[in-house]
């Protein structure tokens, strides 16, 4: 259930903010007066701001470890090098399908 803010339109009553919020169901209509004053109301844009992380971010593997995971990168002819989290610092092609086979990797 999201939290609503709404603004007086007009005047406000002598107890009533100049914004308050409201906890409304999605489906609910809006509110048209203050449940205070009676006075025309309207709804107020309510910015939330959000860090979102780019997949370059999320994929860093810096964030990989932190999160648990091991990240391996092909290093060479048939190898793979560790960049992230736990485990062997490097591994063979054929450890990696058995890996891979066990649900490991």
């Amino acid at each position: 259930m999201p939290l609503i803010k709404y603004g007086h339109a007009e005047k406000k009553g002598d107890l009533c903010p100049d914004v308050f919020e409201v906890l409304q169901y999605r489906n609910e209509e809006d509110l048209t007066v203050c449940p205070t004053c009676g006075n025309p109301v309207r709804k107020m844009l309510n910015i939330r701001v959000a860090s979102v992380k780019s997949e370059k971010d999320m994929l860093s593997p810096k964030n990989l470890a932190n999160h648990g995971f091991t990240q391996y990168k092909k290093s060479g002819d048939g190898f793979y090098e560790k960049t992230a989290g736990e485990g062997p610092q490097v591994i063979s092609a054929d450890q990696a399908r058995t890996l891979q086979a066990k649900g490991k990797f």
